[in-house]
């Protein structure tokens, strides 16, 4: 599993977790909603600055998201 696949699982399980959709999560962070999805998907990968807005968005540490 690659790292975009351990993101995308992550993000999803504390989206969730949450109780948010990929709609409050791409308000949250000024992303599109199809780039956040497209993240969650592994289809794309986050950048840094993407991982940090993300991270900030879901309140947590970036580690967390990128974590096996």
């Amino acid at each position: 599993m690659d790292l975009k696949e351990v993101m995308a699982i992550n993000m999803r399980r504390i989206r969730h977790g949450k109780q948010l959709t990929q709609e409050e999560v791409a308000h949250r962070t000024g992303l599109s909603v199809r780039h956040v999805g497209a993240i969650e998907r592994a289809e794309m990968s986050a950048t840094v600055t993407v991982l940090g807005q993300i991270a900030e968005a879901l309140d947590v540490e970036p580690a967390e998201l990128v974590t096996r």
